[in-house]
């Protein structure tokens, strides 16, 4: 599909309002959670409306103020088009949403249309459709022109001089779409038996129509619904980045380098879904202006003028406080907390009844601090390194590319490629630039060799290390960017030889349950064989070849049919971009969500999810000889294990009696002060820490037999000044200093 401007296109829908778009339908539902199977009835005029919705929600959805529509309505009562108002006729023609960017107030609109018992001429709709479109682009050659028309065929035509709207059409570029209820289809296998004889001769007369134009295409509703919610990548053209290319040292040793002004565009991006936003639900109040018109809906056609309902996006606000009071030592450290806290807290008087305070005893102590009165800091250790400037100078940097060097292709290891890989073109408007960049393209194309440069898009920047591959295409040479990993970006791990095993005397072992034998060997290769993607596909056109099939197995002469790989990556679809698309699609144009549930993703979304089953069928056997082999058998649940029963925890009611007494430790440094938090002795967190591998159960049991030897259990209570000399039982590793956070235990300031 070759690549066009994103946006830059009007397109105008062309509805049929005319009585018999009134009459009611059976339309499937998504099947009930118990499996059964329901159904609904809508009149024809609202299942068309569920395609022009669609697409219009396809142009809310990419938010691009250079892709509008327009909505034209025939056999509506009133008359109000463009060709009317200058030269009349072209009655029953309305021009009922102008051509604009679309909002959720055009689909609230769409949903206020309703049949009438008046009938338009849908070529009179045709024409106003066209003329609008040229009037509101009328400065605006290079955009794309689109016209969409939903009807049922059931309303008369007026034929004559029809090929004149054509030719018209033709010469402005309009492509036009028209979907018909229950048309005729041989590709999607639908035959409409019981057709009117007018509805007939309409039919044949929008193929006809189709066929002189240029860009025409006719098709049934029920399969424009269908390719609706297909998945689909429409490709766009990337923005040419300018910048420059080095090779050689441009600044001492001009003469020996090379420097090129090229382009830069975009091959791979990654596509994420959109982002959920909270919204809180408002009445605005009359004749006055919705802050949000983007999400603006019409309550009743009536009351339109009077109330409206909006939505309004919830923002985060950050407020920043100190606690006053308490001396402090400019040189000593700032403490940290977790980072989830990012709020700083601040010492205060000791509480002399042993409680902690109230928030309205807190509030008084609080001071609002300004955004501009806080200093950067970053994390050094346990303190904090500040940074007025809010940043470290950074590396006296040049824009550019500048190749540093080439080695051999077959060292490139393609498993350190990181993030999206680029294109590196030469100038499109110097002839010279490009012959002196094919140049280099095509030495390293020949000599197998990759380049590894650095890159920095603006002065100042930090640098990216990567690669460029050449790449020779039949009219144009370039370079492909793809940026490689630092040192400190790579992790590398170590893992025990599979085939290779010495034991204690340095004798290297041949025979060992560690070392798979030949025979297993054997049933992992046909099993990875039987598991061959690249025949697992559909069957060709082209017939039964003649060919050998050659495996680990046996060497089979036979006729087979020829089958294509299983897996194409231009076929296989993001599910999360699809899957929240079409619930946002969904959900913004149905009220009642427990009566119109969420529709079943789209087969082609789920193409690729599961094994083909003629792989799963070959695998069988393969599979069966692999578990005999290894002795595969089923591995019963772990059991948990539980502590001794001698291990005494602490109680929730003495986590009070850890914090009495304690001051809490006040540092500051600048406007921004913390307090150092004590660990917590929830016994929870501990139990799940101590469960994490079986080795640290075994460590923290034998830790806690230490712990328990040194404690003595008191006959009674002891006092509270022994207290603070007598550690209390803990399930945690050691002891720590117990620091009073001067908070309630949980709460965030």
């Amino acid at each position: 599909m070759p690549a066009e401007r994103a946006g830059y296109t009007v397109t105008m829908f062309l509805v049929d309002t005319s009585p018999s778009m009134g009459e009611l339908r059976t339309v499937q539902l998504p099947p009930a959670p118990n499996g059964e199977e329901r159904t609904t009835e809508i009149t024809r005029l609202e299942w068309v409306l569920q395609f022009v919705k669609l697409k219009i929600q396809e142009m809310i959805y990419n938010g691009r103020k250079t892709d509008q529509c327009g909505v034209i309505v025939f056999g509506s009562e009133d008359t109000n088009n463009i060709i009317n108002e200058q030269n009349g006729g072209y009655d029953n023609v309305f021009e009922y949403i102008p051509i604009a960017q679309p909002s959720a107030a055009t689909l609230s609109k769409l949903d206020l249309l309703k049949a009438t018992d008046n009938y338009g001429d849908p070529l009179d709709a045709i024409i106003v459709g066209v003329q609008t479109q040229a009037t509101h682009l009328a400065s605006k050659k290079t955009w794309t022109r689109k016209i969409v028309l939903v009807t049922d065929g059931e309303s008369p035509i007026e034929v004559e001089d029809w090929e004149a709207t054509v030719d018209k059409m033709n010469s402005l570029g309009v492509s036009i779409t028209i979907v018909g209820v229950d048309f005729d289809s041989e590709d999607f296998g639908y035959i409409e038996d019981d057709k009117s004889k007018i509805k007939r001769a309409n039919e044949a007369f929008y193929h006809e129509f189709i066929s002189k134009t240029d860009h025409g295409v006719v098709g049934t509703c029920e399969e424009a619904l269908q390719e609706t919610a297909r998945p689909d990548i429409k490709q766009t053209k990337s923005v040419l980045m300018g910048t420059l290319l080095r090779l050689g040292d441009v600044d001492t040793k001009p003469d020996e380098a090379i420097e090129l002004t090229i382009k830069t565009s975009k091959c791979t991006a990654m596509s994420r879904p959109k982002s959920w936003k909270k919204f809180a639900m408002r009445e605005a109040k009359p004749k006055e202006p919705s802050q949000d018109e983007d999400a603006e809906m019409d309550i009743d056609d009536d009351k339109a003028e009077t109330a409206k309902v909006a939505y309004a996006q919830l923002k985060m606000r950050s407020e920043y406080y100190v606690e006053q009071g308490g001396e402090t030592d400019a040189q000593s450290d700032v403490k940290m907390e977790d980072d989830d806290e990012n709020l700083l807290g601040k010492g205060r008087e000791k509480d002399k009844e042993s409680r902690l305070p109230s928030e309205e005893e807190r509030a008084p102590h609080l001071e609002k601090v300004e955004k501009e009165q806080l200093v950067r800091g970053f994390k050094y250790g346990t303190t904090y390194a500040p940074c007025p400037d809010g940043q470290f100078p950074r590396l006296d940097t040049r824009k550019g590319i500048d190749i540093c060097g080439f080695f051999p292709a077959k060292n490139f290891r393609r498993e350190l490629s990181m993030g999206e890989i680029q294109y590196v073109w030469a100038d499109p408007g110097s002839a010279k630039q490009q012959a002196a960049l094919s140049s280099i393209v095509q030495a390293m194309y020949e000599k197998d060799a990759m380049a590894i440069a650095r890159w920095v898009t603006k002065d100042g920047m930090d640098p990216k290390m990567g690669v460029l591959a050449p790449v020779v295409w039949d009219e144009v040479d370039c370079l492909l960017w793809a940026q490689m990993p630092f040192a400190d970006d790579v992790r590398k791990y170590t893992f025990a030889s599979l085939d290779h095993l010495v034991n204690k005397k340095g004798e290297t072992l041949t025979e060992h349950p560690f070392i798979p034998t030949e025979e297993q060997l054997d049933a992992m290769d046909n099993f990875v064989d039987a598991m061959d993607l690249m025949d697992a596909g559909e069957k060709d056109d082209e017939g039964l070849v003649s060919h050998l099939r050659n495996t680990n197995r046996a060497l089979t002469l036979g006729i087979y049919r020829y089958r294509s790989p299983w897996f194409d990556t231009l076929e296989s679809y993001n599910p999360s971009v699809h899957r929240t698309k079409q619930a946002m699609f969904h959900c913004a144009v149905t009220s009642d969500l427990s009566a119109n549930p969420l529709p079943p993703p789209h087969p082609e979304l789920l193409k690729y999810l599961d094994p083909p089953k003629r792989v799963l069928k070959r695998t069988r056997d393969s599979l069966e000889e692999c578990k005999n082999t290894f002795k595969v058998k089923q591995v019963p649940k772990k059991v948990a294990r539980t502590r001794k029963d001698g291990h005494a925890h602490a109680q929730d009611e003495d986590d009070m009696l850890l914090l009495e007494g304690k001051e809490p430790t006040l540092h500051q440094t600048m406007s921004e002060v913390q307090i150092s938090q004590a660990p917590s002795l929830d016994k929870s967190k501990a139990k799940a820490g101590a469960g994490d591998s079986e080795t640290e159960e075994e460590d923290e049991e034998d830790e806690e037999d230490l712990l328990l030897d040194k404690v003595q259990k008191p006959a009674s209570t002891p006092p509270a000044a022994s207290r603070d000399h007598q550690p209390l039982p803990t399930p945690a590793r050691s002891m720590s200093p117990e620091v009073n956070p001067g908070r309630a235990p949980g709460r965030i300031i």
